[in-house]
């Protein structure tokens, strides 16, 4: 999980992940800069030293220091950023990589911050090294498409039912019920009341617990599963359901 520190304004954050073999510096780096686009579906992309989405540049480094095993950028500024100042390091030693941002101080008050970009920053970092560590070795024996269903249709009546009790029921406030239920449940106990009863829990693709931010943009890629009759959520969201 991250790790997030504050002082004089600045902030750092740390984040890891186990994997099977080392990386280079140099893959390090070509890793990420893929993956900007690719995690953020296009709409930004890391070009010229900078991370940029249309013609807005959010994030500007200086040239990456390369080593055998990490990659670093210098931050230069950029929308995000409220002063030249910071690093940003990507770390693959003694079976982990490792994520970090180093005393960076960014444009928005701390309070905006921490509950905009930082929640996008570490939702970005837990994907890019869930990624990087890939899918293989499996956290658990998978459950089957039928009893995630099953699960799935017990949380639902139990949300439908929560509402009800709540006074006139209403799409909005079903939804928003529905989604604090799954997202405290899954990053907290990583199970929900289906889960207990169908003996499933919901993990990241190493194993571990889900992030809050993550465990949320499971809930909000749910539908796109239903429709394309795949497990998207999981795919995109770097997340299991085992057998518990």
């Amino acid at each position: 999980m991250a790790v997030v520190r504050w002082s004089g304004g600045k902030v750092s954050t740390e984040a890891s992940v186990e994997v099977g073999r080392p990386l280079s510096g140099a893959r390090l780096r070509e890793a990420y800069v893929d993956s900007v686009s690719r995690l953020t579906f296009g709409l930004a992309r890391f070009r010229d030293g900078a991370v940029r989405a249309g013609p807005l540049t959010l994030l500007r480094f200086g040239p990456p220091a390369v080593t055998d095993e990490a990659v670093e950028w210098p931050i230069e500024g950029g929308l995000l950023a409220g002063t030249r100042g910071g690093t940003w390091r990507i770390r693959s030693a003694g079976g982990h990589v490792e994520a970090t941002v180093t005393a960076f101080r960014p444009r928005l008050p701390r309070p905006l911050y921490a509950a905009s970009h930082l929640q996008v920053h570490e939702l970005f970092t837990r994907l890019f090294l869930l990624q990087l560590r890939g899918r293989e070795p499996l956290p658990g024996r998978s459950v089957r498409r039928e009893d995630r269903f099953r699960a799935a249709s017990v949380d639902a009546a139990l949300c439908l039912t929560l509402a009800r009790m709540t006074g006139r029921r209403r799409p909005g406030r079903t939804l928003a019920m529905a989604a604090a239920y799954h997202v405290l449940c899954w990053s907290v106990w990583g199970r929900t009341f289906g889960g207990i009863v169908m003996r499933q829990r919901v993990v990241a693709s190493d194993g571990s617990p889900l992030s809050p931010q993550q465990a949320a943009l499971r809930f909000v890629l749910m539908p796109l599963s239903w429709l394309s009759g795949r497990s998207l959520h999981d795919e995109i969201a770097q997340t299991d359901v085992i057998e518990a």
